[in-house]
C-alpha cells in the first residue's frame, strides 16, 4: 500500500511516488518540475531536462502537449512576441510538437529516472494521445478549466486530476471542482496566478488553506514567480503538490525563463520542502530535548567561580564571585546562597568553587 494509506487520500499519483515508511502522519508533497516549452522543440533538450529534474530530486516532470492543427488558428495572437523564426503563434505550436513515439520515449525516460510523467493536453487530440501513453494523472492548465468537453473526457478516464486555477473566477473553479467531485475522481486544486513573472503580492499562497476547506480535497501551488520562496511557504501550509517552471539556465532562449527556477534552485527547493516536512511532523518536547542535550550542558552553562584568589577562611561576599564555564560546579542559581559562607581551602581565580570547598556554617553578624 502506498502513501495514500497513511496520509490524506488525494490520488494514486502520490501512491505511486511515495513509500509508506517515508512519513509518519501524512503524504509528502509532490514536487513537479514544469518544462512546458523550455525545450524549444528540441527532443534532445527535452530529455536533458528530464535528467536534470531527476537529479534535483523532484518527484515528477511535466510537459505541455500541443498539436497545432487541433489547438490553434493562424489568428491566435502572441502573448509575448519572442521568436524570430516563427511567423505566427500557430507556427510556434507546430514547432513544439513531438510525435507520439517521441512522447512515448520521453515518458519511458522519465519513468526510468523514477519521475512521474505528466503533461497538460491542449486539445482533445492531445488528450487522446496522452491516454494512449497510459498517463497516470491529468494536469489541467489554467486556460482549460472552462473547457468542459475536455474536462469531462479526463473525468471519464478515472485518472487523478490536478486543476490549476490561474485564470479562473471562484464561480468557474467551483463548477469545475463540483464536476470532478461528482464523479468521485481524485482531485488536487492548485493556487496559481497567470502572470509572467508573478509579483509577490499576487502569488496568493495564503489562499491554499481556503481551497482545502472550501473543496475538501488536496491542494497546492503552481508558481510563476521565478523564485523558490512561495514554494517554501506552501510547504509550511501543508501543500500536497508544488509545481514550478524549470530552466537549465536563465540565459536560455524562450519566454518562460523569467518565471522559472534553475535546476540548482529546484534542488534547493526540494531539500527545503523535505526539511520543512520533517520539522512539521517531528516531535519536539522540551524535557526530552533537555535530556538528549544533557552532555552539552556542562559545555555551555556556567558555574560559580572566584573573581580573585581566595585564601582559607575568607568569608564570601558577592563581590568575590562571578560565573564562568564549564557548568560542572555550583550553578548560577545558587550564587546568592554562597554569600556569608567561609572558604575551607585556598581557591584560585581560575578554579570553580565546589561545595566541598566551603564550610557548613554561615558567617553571621
Amino acid at each position: 500500500m502506498g502513501a495514500v494509506a497513511i496520509g490524506r487520500q488525494y490520488g494514486a499519483i502520490h501512491a505511486e511516488l511515495i513509500s509508506e515508511s517515508s512519513m509518519k502522519t501524512r503524504t509528502p508533497c509532490l514536487i513537479v518540475g514544469e518544462i512546458a516549452q523550455a525545450h524549444d522543440g528540441s527532443l534532445g533538450l527535452a530529455h536533458a531536462f528530464i535528467d536534470a529534474i531527476a537529479h534535483a530530486g523532484a518527484n515528477a516532470v511535466k510537459f505541455q502537449t500541443h498539436i497545432a492543427s487541433a489547438e490553434s488558428t493562424k489568428a491566435e495572437p502572441w502573448r509575448v512576441r519572442f521568436s524570430e523564426q516563427d511567423a505566427t503563434r500557430y507556427d510556434y505550436w507546430k514547432r513544439m510538437e513531438f510525435t507520439e513515439e517521441q512522447w512515448r520515449g520521453l515518458k519511458r525516460h522519465a519513468e526510468e529516472r523514477d519521475l512521474q510523467f505528466l503533461s497538460s493536453p491542449f486539445s482533445m487530440e492531445a488528450l487522446e494521445l496522452l491516454q494512449r501513453l497510459q498517463i497516470s494523472a491529468w494536469k489541467v492548465a489554467s486556460g482549460e478549466v472552462s473547457n468542459v468537453p475536455m474536462l469531462d473526457r479526463m473525468i471519464e478516464t478515472g485518472h487523478p486530476i490536478i486543476l490549476s486555477s490561474g485564470m479562473s473566477t471562484t464561480v468557474e473553479l467551483d463548477e469545475a471542482v463540483a464536476r470532478v467531485k461528482r464523479a468521485s475522481v481524485p482531485l488536487t486544486v492548485l493556487q496559481c496566478t497567470s502572470m509572467y513573472p508573478c509579483p509577490p503580492e499576487k502569488v496568493g499562497v495564503h489562499l491554499i488553506p481556503g481551497f482545502r476547506a472550501r473543496y475538501d480535497c488536496a491542494v497546492g501551488l503552481s508558481d510563476h514567480s521565478g523564485t523558490i520562496y512561495p514554494s517554501m511557504v506552501a510547504a509550511t501550509l501543508e501543500a500536497d503538490v508544488i509545481e514550478v517552471h524549470v530552466t537549465l539556465s536563465r540565459d536560455m532562449f524562450g519566454p518562460d525563463q523569467v518565471v522559472s527556477v534553475t535546476t540548482g534552485e529546484l534542488a534547493q527547493l526540494v531539500r527545503g520542502v523535505r526539511f520543512i516536512e520533517q520539522m512539521r511532523t517531528g516531535e519536539c518536547r522540551k524535557d526530552d530535548v533537555a535530556r538528549e542535550t544533557a552532555p552539552l550542558r556542562a559545555l555551555f552553562t556556567r558555574s560559580v567561580a572566584p573573581r580573585v584568589d581566595l585564601p582559607p577562611g575568607t568569608v564570601l561576599e558577592l563581590a568575590h564571585l562571578t560565573l564562568k564555564k564549564p557548568g560542572t560546579g555550583i550553578p548560577p542559581s545558587q550564587m546568592d546562597c554562597l554569600v556569608g559562607r567561609r572558604v575551607r581551602r585556598s581557591i584560585r581565580s581560575d578554579e570553580l568553587i565546589q561545595e566541598a570547598d566551603l564550610e557548613d556554617d554561615r558567617e553571621t553578624s
